[in-house]
């Protein structure tokens, strides 16, 4: 949080905050026809599925400012929302935005969430149409919910998977899970020191995986061109494994993957190596890794391995099957929910 140039928010007041941090908001897509400034925004969406998710996060639970850039911060609220539209295989076109915060956040301090929230919804082409803010007793509190829009015969959902199917990731995992372990033990190691430097040199890329991940927009996009429509999709929020339970679960099938075909990069395995963790484990489970997990044809094949970004790890199977980790040494493993649960007993 900012120490220098501290404006307190009550100079302001809440309808002051408001109309300052989102004054310069320009509006992008046609579908929105009045933003910000009025009780409610106005959307106008023609001939087709309109989509709504909406994220809560929760200071002390799933962001530490200790070590969370709030501009970084801003970036990822927005981003985790995004990704849950491009999930449905839609495009996320407007988001509103709730903060809660305690007296210790300034003006300053919100100007930088903005400028993050601002730049990923630049990048994404995305409006910011309304929101709200209150004050809070313990800590920050964001809420963001994103309508998205698609093409009727377009959506898709998690129950749509097909025995034979083939299992498909983009891009690689564990990488947001590594990066948190990094900054959880940085942060244990320099506890109480005011100057804190920490060597960060040659981590870049698991610490960009945790506190600016990307939403999978082009892998949306490489699929349309290619004409190829999954049967099933998620983005991997919780962990790879809980994620290919839940597809299962709701198309009510099994599924065999294989250690060796998931994707991970050099920089998660050297720091689960340093860490003294298994490497496989943290890709199954780590979470955050907002990466699309989806299931296409097993005639699709030959076009789905053609594609730069995207992973073909395993196949849908029948139910009584079960969900099961072939090792690299051929052994069958259950596949467990192990995933970020935020409602689980400590």
């Amino acid at each position: 949080m900012q120490e220098t140039n501290r404006t307190e928010i009550a100079t302001l007041g809440e309808f002051g905050l408001i109309k300052h941090l989102t004054k310069d908001i320009q509006l992008k897509n046609q579908e929105t026809r009045y933003g910000v400034g009025d009780d409610a925004a106005v959307l106008e969406f023609k001939d087709k599925e309109v989509l709504v998710t909406t994220d809560l996060l929760m200071e002390g639970v799933h962001f530490d400012l200790v070590y969370t850039p709030l501009k970084h911060l801003g970036y990822k609220s927005a981003i985790v929302n995004f990704s849950d539209i491009y999930a449905m295989n839609g495009t996320p076109k407007q988001i509103t935005v709730s903060i809660a915060l305690s007296k210790r956040f300034c003006i300053e301090d919100l100007e930088q969430f903005y400028e993050g929230l601002k730049l990923a919804c630049e990048v994404h082409q995305v409006d910011i149409v309304g929101g709200d803010t209150t004050s809070s007793l313990t800590g920050l509190a964001i809420s963001i919910t994103c309508i998205g829009e698609a093409e009727k015969d377009k959506v898709v959902y998690r129950n749509g998977a097909h025995d034979t199917d083939l299992i498909c990731v983009s891009g690689d995992l564990g990488g947001a899970y590594m990066g948190l372990q990094l900054l959880e033990r940085e942060k244990t190691v320099f506890q109480g020191e005011k100057e804190v430097h920490p060597d960060f040199s040659g981590k870049e890329y698991i610490l960009g995986r945790q506190l600016k991940p990307e939403a999978r927009k082009d892998i949306i996009e490489k699929l349309a061109e290619a004409g190829i429509k999954p049967t099933s999709m998620m983005d991997i929020s919780d962990g790879l494994s809980s994620e290919l339970m839940h597809i299962c679960s709701q198309s009510n099938t099994g599924c065999r993957i294989y250690e060796e075909r998931i994707p991970i990069d050099y920089q998660t395995a050297v720091m689960a190596e340093e860490l003294n963790m298994n490497v496989t484990t943290c890709a199954l489970n780590g979470g955050e890794d907002y990466e699309l997990l989806f299931t296409v044809p097993l005639t699709a094949h030959e076009q789905i391995s053609t594609i730069e970004g995207i992973r073909i790890i395993g196949y849908i199977t029948r139910p009584e099957l079960g969900c099961a980790l072939i090792t690299r040494d051929n052994q069958e493993f259950e596949l467990k929910a192990q995933g970020w649960n935020p409602l689980k007993e400590k």
